[in-house]
């Protein structure tokens, strides 16, 4: 596990101090982890409703031609082969 320093003003860390209290948390380490975990989350969630958004802008839905998936598989084998 890596180890990251910072710096804070005074109210900054007071917050952090009170937050770790009211908020059950073993250490501020794991107050830190648990926000950056939430902003993961939060960034993985847009990334989904943009790409979601992004098709349902690109138009109805089109039928594979017959035979896609076989072709598809074949074609991972042929990579997977060489």
């Amino acid at each position: 596990m890596a180890t990251m320093n910072i710096s804070l003003p005074d109210p900054l860390k007071q917050f952090v101090d009170q937050e770790v209290r009211e908020g059950g948390f073993a250490s501020t380490s794991d107050y830190m982890r648990d926000l950056l975990r939430q902003r993961q989350r939060a960034k993985a969630e847009e990334a989904l409703r943009q790409a979601i958004a992004e098709g349902l802008a690109s138009g109805p839905a089109r039928p594979l031609p017959d035979g896609f998936f076989d072709e598809l598989r074949a074609q991972a084998r042929r990579r997977a082969a060489s």
